[in-house]
């Protein structure tokens, strides 16, 4: 977006302005398989897919979801469709991709992700927050480790 001047004490922002309670983190995403290759001396480290990115992080969202060219640009394999419900009740058919290891926070997990359309914004759903065992601070715009589990996840089991 340019700049513009309605008024002389008001212009438009150049950068998406953040609403209250948006949290956006710095995330790296690596191809799980090519790392996987490289444990095996099949590849060179170089050679692995990864991506660092910004990505925002919705707690009403329950998986990654990463656009179409962000997962190309990683090499994931669509695996499956499956149905997504947006929170204006539509549905829609994508496809899921897989498996990247996304590092956030210190922490990292494997796991598949919901393919969007290109260029569209990448989400951090609730699977990942579980999985990493990290909470959303609000109010400094990050990610931290819940207080019960400050260097490791901690997963409940019966």
């Amino acid at each position: 977006m340019t700049r513009a001047t309605i008024a002389p004490q008001f212009q438009f922002r150049e950068e998406p302005e953040t609403f209250v309670g948006e949290v956006r983190v710095q995330v790296e995403l690596e191809n799980t398989v090519d790392r996987e290759l490289v444990r095996r001396g099949m590849m060179r480290d170089e050679d692995v897919r990864r991506l660092v990115v910004p990505i925002l992080v919705d707690t009403g969202a329950a998986m990654l979801m990463l656009p179409e060219d962000m997962a190309e640009a990683l090499g994931l394999r669509v695996l499956r469709t499956a149905v997504v419900a947006y929170a204006d009740q539509r549905t829609d058919e994508h496809p899921v991709a897989g498996s990247v290891t996304v590092r956030v926070a210190g922490r990292e997990a494997t796991l598949e992700c919901v393919v969007g359309p290109p260029g569209s914004e990448p989400l951090l759903g609730q699977v990942v927050l579980e999985i990493v065992d990290l909470l959303v601070d609000c109010p400094r715009q990050r990610l931290v480790p819940r207080p019960e589990s400050p260097f490791l996840p901690s997963y409940k089991m019966k």
